[in-house]
């Protein structure tokens, strides 16, 4: 049985812990307020270039762009966006588990080579301990998130789809939707599809497109596909901040209702301590009386 020491040490210890989520909960709030107004202010501009090209596309041009074509899928790669640190809930595992379930239920059955791009410590250290294909990894751009990190991936991608060195890419991250839900989301980034029943309607007014309607259209998908990815790393980044603000609030709260049970456990083993005292001092006074 703890003694009355062992009890008040447990205490201590269980509200330090309390301090040292409360403090993280502050800062994962602090730091989601911003990661929120970056996506939300991503999210317009990612649309608006979707469209553009939506609209300028017709069935003519989608067959001259090498990054509109759609081939025999032989090789995807699979793009997983994790967090660089932990304590931030399902997070990680989520992703992980969508992943896992991509390659091992889908691509394999199949029969189609994966390789895996991995975007955050988590997710790289946890493919790369199974043994699976890893053919790029991203570590550590969520501590001082740019814009140039998303050139620099969906560069990577481009050069490796265009070379042939996979046919399909496809992304799997959470979502942003609000502080406590984020939803995983597995997309394909390659080829370009439009498949998202947004279609514009062609107008009937006759464009004169300088220099052209290709070589525009040709300028837009790489834009296109950086402001996807830049998106796609700001959505992760707010969702993992809201993921640790709700798991460091949960973690309080269980900390806080851990302090009460001790507390009440302290109190009864200090009033049993009492009581076995007095017990023993009225028996020691009924003994000397006897004798």
């Amino acid at each position: 049985m703890a003694t009355l020491r062992d009890i008040r040490r447990r205490i201590k210890g269980v509200q330090n812990t309390e301090q040292i989520t409360k403090a993280m909960k502050m800062v994962a709030a602090a730091k989601l307020r911003r990661a929120q107004e970056n996506v939300i202010s991503a999210r317009p501009y990612a649309r608006k270039i979707s469209g553009l090209v939506n609209h300028l596309l017709t069935d003519e041009l989608s067959g001259t762009n090498e990054l509109l074509l759609t081939r025999q899928t032989k090789k995807v790669l699979v793009v997983v966006l994790t967090s660089d640190r932990g304590l931030c809930g399902a997070f990680n595992t989520n992703i992980l588990k969508e992943a896992v379930r991509l390659i091992e239920e889908e691509l394999i059955p199949q029969q189609l080579e994966y390789s895996l791009f991995c975007i955050g410590k988590k997710g790289f250290d946890f493919f790369r301990k199974r043994d699976y294909s890893i053919t790029g990894n991203a570590l550590g751009v969520f501590g001082h998130l740019k814009f140039t990190d998303a050139l620099s991936i969906s560069s990577e991608m481009i050069s490796g789809y265009l070379k042939g060195d996979f046919d399909k890419v496809v992304v799997v991250y959470n979502e942003f939707k609000s502080v406590v839900r984020q939803e995983i989301v597995r997309e394909q980034y390659l080829p370009i599809s439009f498949d998202n029943g947004e279609k514009v309607k062609q107008s009937s007014t006759d464009y004169i497109f300088e220099p052209g309607q290709k070589e525009i259209i040709d300028s837009l998908l790489p834009k296109h596909l950086q402001s996807q990815m830049w998106r796609i790393l700001l959505e992760s980044n707010a969702s993992e901040f809201g993921a640790r603000m709700t798991a460091m609030d949960n973690a309080s709260t269980n900390a806080k209702d851990l302090i009460r049970s001790l507390k009440i456990t302290y109190n009864k083993a200090r009033q049993a301590a009492i009581t076995k005292e007095i017990l023993e001092v009225v028996s020691g006074a009924n003994a000397s009386k006897s004798a």
